[in-house]
Order: C-alpha cells, then sequence, then structure tokens
C-alpha cells in the first residue's frame, strides 16, 4: 500500500473551506462553535456539515479544532458539541486539553494540536498510546528530530508548511494573559508579540529604538517537503484560520503542484484525496501575505528569523527607487506593476509605510499622495491588485473527477455507465424505442459532444465510448437527461462509498513521562487533572490562567534568540561576536517591561515580567 500524502488547508468558515478543496487540498481544519484557538472564526454546526459533504465527494477530510484549555463549567457544553460533530461525519478532531481523552465520547478519531506542545519523543509516544491517531508537532523541530519522534512511534505526524510562526512554543505563551487577561490558550492572543519594543541593556543603555523584536518571519518549508517525508511526516499544514480566500487558494494551489510533482511516479507515496485542480493564476508565495520567509529550525539555526522593522506584511521584492519624476515614482521592474496595487518601503525610522498606486503610466507609478523617498529605497508589492482579483473569481480554481463514460444499447432501450477514478460506477437505464437514424449514418461523434458537456458537476469526461450494434438514433434531450442522471447518482454512490474512519477510545494508565507537571501543562480542570493523575503523575500546578503571580512570571519560552539576531550569541557566533552584552536584557514597550533570560544548553530564550528575579548565565561553555 502506497503511503498517503496530504495537505492540510485553513478555513476560516465555509466559504474558505470550500475554497481549498476547490484548489487541491486533502483535508481542512475549521473551528467549531465554541473551544477553537481563534475565538474569531468560529463556525455553526450546519456550516461545518456542509461542509463536511462537499468534502467527502472529493474523499477528502474535514478536520474540527477544539485546541483550547477548558475550564469546569465548560466541560460538559464541549463534551455535548463533539457528539454533534461526530454525528455530521467530522473526520477527526484536533484537540489540547487532555479533559478530552477523559470524557464520554463517540468513536472520533482525535488528533493532538501543536498546543500540547509536541516536541519530545516520548511524549508523543504517550500520546499515540493514550488513543492519539496523529500529532501535530511543534513548529520549531528540525529534520533529524522529525525522524527521531517517527521512528519511536508510529504515530500519523502532521507538521506545517507555511505561514505565519508563533515567536513562542504553541501552547506556552502567557504574555497576551498577563498583560491584560486575554489568554491565547484560551482563543484570543492580543498578539504582544508583534509589538514594537525598546532594547535596554544591562547599564540601562538603549540599544535598539521602537523595534518588532519578536516579530519574526513568516514560514515556508516547501522545497523541504521530500526531506519531511522521508523523516516521517504525512500532513503538511498551511497555518491561516483567519487568512482570506486569496491566501487560501494561492498557499493550497502552489503546495498542491508541488506536492504532484513530488508524487507523480512515485512507488511508496500517493496523494490523499481524489480529482484534479486546474488554475487560471499562476500562484507564488510572495503574492499574498507573508513577512518574508524562513525555514525557522528544520535545518538547524543558521539564519536571522527576524521580521523587525514591521509585522505586516512585505509582499513580492518589485526593484529598487530610480528616481522621482513630477509626481511620480521611476522603479526598476516598474512595468510588473498595476493599478490599485499596494507598495511598502521601510522609512527612515526604520518602520514598515505604504504607497497606494493610482494609476501605471509608461512605466511610472503615480501615488494618490507623493512621499518622500530616497533613491535606492527598496520597493516591495504587498498587495497585488490584478493577481488578486483573477484568484478572487470562483472559476481561478476548479477541482474534477475524472470519469470513463460508456453508452451502450440493452433489450428496451440504451444504458450510460460512468466509472470514475476511484472506481466507483453508476448506471443509468432509458427506455427508449430503437430508430436508426436518417441515411443510417452514425451520431456517435454528435452524441460523444454531447456526453462531454459536465458543466458545473464535480466530474469530467476522459474517455467516452459509445458501443451500438447499428448506428440508432437519439434525441440530444434524452442524451444530456441520461448523463445528468448518471453523475447525481455517482455523486450518491462516492458519498455512500465515503467510510469516516472511527476509533473508540480506550481509558489507559500507562506512566506519562514525568510525575511532575509545573503551570506549561495548561492544566485548567479536573478532567485532565484525572487524566494526567491515572497515567501516574503525583504533583500539579494549575494552568498560568488560573494562579499567576502579576509582575513576577515567565510569560514565554521561545526558541528565537534576539541574541543570536544580534550576532551575540557565545556558542553559535563567537568568532564573530566581539563585545559581550551587559545583561539582563529588557524589552519596554511604554509601561510594559519584559526581562530576558537565555538558557544556552537547550538553546532557548526565555521572557520574564519585569519584577521576576533570577540568575544570569554566565557562558560556561567557552
Amino acid at each position: 500500500m502506497k503511503k498517503k500524502i496530504e495537505i492540510l488547508a485553513p478555513a476560516k468558515d465555509l466559504i474558505h473551506g470550500m475554497a481549498a478543496i476547490n484548489s487541491g487540498a486533502d483535508a481542512v481544519y475549521i473551528g467549531a462553535p465554541q473551544f477553537g484557538a481563534r475565538s474569531n472564526a468560529t463556525n455553526s454546526i450546519e456550516d461545518i456539515a456542509e461542509l463536511v459533504k462537499y468534502a467527502h465527494l472529493f474523499h477528502a477530510q474535514v478536520f474540527v479544532v477544539i485546541n483550547t484549555i477548558l475550564y469546569d463549567n465548560e466541560l460538559e457544553t464541549c463534551r455535548q458539541m463533539i457528539w454533534k460533530l461526530y454525528d455530521i461525519k467530522v473526520d477527526a478532531l484536533i484537540v489540547q486539553d487532555m479533559a478530552i481523552m477523559e470524557m464520554e465520547l463517540p468513536p472520533i478519531v482525535l488528533h493532538a494540536s501543536t498546543q500540547a506542545n509536541n516536541r519530545d519523543a516520548d511524549k508523543i509516544k504517550f500520546l499515540k498510546d493514550a488513543g492519539m491517531k496523529r500529532v501535530v508537532l511543534a513548529r520549531e523541530l528540525n529534520l533529524h528530530q522529525i525522524k527521531t519522534i517517527s521512528t519511536a512511534s508510529d504515530v500519523e505526524l502532521e507538521f506545517f508548511v507555511t505561514g505565519a510562526l508563533c515567536v513562542s512554543f504553541s501552547g506556552n505563551c502567557y504574555m497576551s494573559v498577563a498583560n491584560g487577561e486575554r489568554s491565547a490558550n484560551r482563543g484570543s492572543c492580543a498578539q504582544n508579540c508583534r509589538l514594537p519594543y525598546n532594547l535596554i541593556d544591562g547599564h540601562g543603555e538603549t540599544l535598539i529604538k521602537n523595534s518588532h523584536l519578536l516579530s519574526i518571519k513568516d514560514f515556508d518549508v516547501s522545497d523541504q517537503i521530500p526531506n519531511l517525508i522521508e523523516a516521517g511526516v504525512c500532513s503538511f499544514k498551511i497555518e491561516g484560520r483567519l487568512k482570506d480566500i486569496v491566501y487560501v487558494k494561492n498557499n493550497v494551489s502552489y503546495l498542491r503542484q508541488k506536492l504532484d510533482a513530488f508524487l507523480e511516479g512515485n512507488e511508496s507515496y500517493t496523494k490523499a484525496s481524489s480529482g484534479k485542480c486546474t488554475f487560471t493564476f499562476d500562484s507564488a508565495l510572495n503574492k499574498s501575505f507573508n513577512r518574508g520567509y524562513t525555514d525557522y529550525f528544520v535545518n538547524g539555526r543558521d539564519q536571522s528569523i527576524g521580521s523587525w522593522e514591521s509585522p505586516k506584511s512585505k509582499g513580492q521584492y518589485i526593484g529598487k527607487l530610480i528616481k522621482t519624476i513630477g509626481n511620480a515614482y521611476q522603479i526598476e521592474n516598474g512595468e510588473l506593476l498595476n493599478n490599485g496595487d499596494g507598495l511598502c518601503y521601510i522609512n527612515d525610522n526604520n518602520e514598515a509605510d505604504g504607497i497606494y498606486v493610482n494609476k501605471v503610466e509608461n512605466g511610472l507609478a503615480y501615488p494618490n499622495v507623493l512621499k518622500e523617498l530616497k533613491e535606492g529605497t527598496f520597493i516591495y508589492r504587498n498587495n497585488d491588485a490584478a493577481f488578486i482579483k483573477i484568484v478572487e473569481r470562483e472559476d481561478s480554481a476548479v477541482r474534477k473527477i475524472s470519469t470513463t463514460l460508456l453508452l451502450t444499447e440493452n433489450e428496451n432501450g440504451f444504458e450510460l455507465i460512468a466509472t470514475d477514478e476511484d472506481g466507483f460506477v453508476s448506471t443509468v437505464h432509458l427506455e427508449h424505442a430503437k430508430e436508426q437514424t436518417k441515411n443510417n449514418e452514425s451520431i456517435a461523434e454528435n452524441i460523444k459532444t454531447q456526453l462531454a458537456k459536465t458543466g458545473f458537476t464535480p466530474y469530467k469526461a476522459d474517455e467516452i465510448n459509445v458501443m451500438f450494434s447499428e448506428n440508432w438514433f437519439l434525441p440530444i434531450s434524452k442524451i444530456n437527461e441520461m448523463r445528468r442522471t448518471v453523475f447525481e447518482q455517482l455523486s450518491a454512490i462516492r458519498m455512500a462509498g465515503y467510510k469516516v474512519e472511527e476509533h473508540q477510545l480506550v481509558k489507559t494508565s500507562h506512566p506519562y513521562p514525568e510525575t511532575k507537571l509545573d503551570f506549561m501543562y495548561n492544566v485548567s480542570n479536573k478532567l485532565a487533572r484525572k487524566f494526567y493523575e491515572r497515567h501516574g503523575v503525583t504533583e500539579i500546578e494549575k494552568a498560568f490562567e488560573l494562579q499567576w503571580e502579576p509582575g513576577k512570571s515567565r510569560v514565554m519560552t521561545t526558541k528565537y534568540c534576539i541574541k543570536y539576531e544580534l550576532k551575540k550569541c557565545p556558542i553559535h557566533q563567537k568568532e564573530i561576536m566581539g563585545e559581550k552584552l551587559k545583561e539582563p536584557l529588557v524589552l519596554k514597550q511604554g509601561e510594559l517591561e519584559y526581562k530576558l533570560k537565555f538558557n544556552c544548553k537547550p538553546c532557548e530564550m526565555e521572557i520574564w515580567e519585569k519584577d521576576a528575579e533570577f540568575e544570569i548565565e554566565e557562558d560556561h561553555f567557552h
């Protein structure tokens, strides 16, 4: 059996979900009515049911995200919602809170959300043995670590491939809740990481002013797909349940074409759903929202990953400003620009600034407001008006299941048989008198032309055969009616032939790899506590949301390192770092103030509130 490799797309709602399927997604993840980590991307059970029907026609899957931590008074509501999702044939739930593993559930498949901090092989094996079918890996992992996890347990592995990066280990960021009581683990992150900060050293001197020091580039490991498959990944996830339809269609189509090229003629792997897509646009990741791209740590730590000038989208690099002529700009490669484009550049204050292009004429771009720009300024396009217009059209991405049609005769008339690419067969009988055509000429070609008109159905007819013993006549209206019916029936047969995988959770008591859990395990209800206790955990600290000490808490742990970004890392950049920084380094934004702690052994940075006390590690590595 070939192993199925899947592209998993985000969906804000039903429309985005259908667009993702049409663009080639093998699976879609979407928010439930409650308890999803994007509180403004919720959907009704009815809408999810519609998406399930549409996806299952293409044998694509729908996963519903229930990945917030739950409070005691929410457990029963959540359990009832899960039963409703089971009834509408959702393929799996993506969950963070272990309380769900304790509930009386229907036989529904569970995936462990990346919010459950999946980065250790032993914990991932634990989750598999506890009944998780799939684990969504932490984005911080490298190829070698993924391979180790894959070797340790045969659980399905899902990994992000494009989209925004959380600077923190997912599930372990408490910055938003500590600052304003909006919990990221409860779906309402305030994105404090995207704010501008001043960086101050231990002498009280400002090293960097007003820079987005915790904002990092977006993720793109699309060129690593073969290596990631080799390491054990079977599902490639696109981030973005809040992103617009152009982003979804552009990212999905880009990856679909990339993955298809890899799967072409491959002996070991195959795609995970049916149908083939055609596009009226050329997808390119730099044409939709992005802050510049990084492969993060997939290949180890080797380049800068910060996006300090701005948390906004940079878009596609066009060229340098040659000069300002009258009230227009002459820009390198200016012929690429269109009326209505949005341009972006970094101004003298090192901030992202924008220009709206009213019109482009004779290679000159006329803005709505002329701003003073230095010659040589790098110009990016972060709003490509012509591209957006094409991609937004419904017919810009069309997905069709291929079929073979055979029109033949039987005793009292004719029959049309449609066989699709998965081997499903639909047959329609037509009772009709057999009369020869005028002049006894064959009308087979006319019949084929009519049968090929699959129009707005999800099918295309790749091969059409007409097998008659004589040159029979059939009215066009009857041919069209048979074609319509055979495809309607085929859809019903495909839906009936789609089997949602069921998995009944059996409670286990194999030991959890830790016996003491601190607040970073996000235990916020009695059922999660019970789950861990049954697995041998003896001490459990409450979730941050229920107990933090204002002013003294550790609010983030991250693989991203400001020292490294400044080329002051005593391990990786010893040769070039020059003078050591005086610590503690402090991030300041108005009243907000955080201290940075560098843990060089695991190669991590911690962010603490300003009154926290900790020892600064001396570099013992020299």
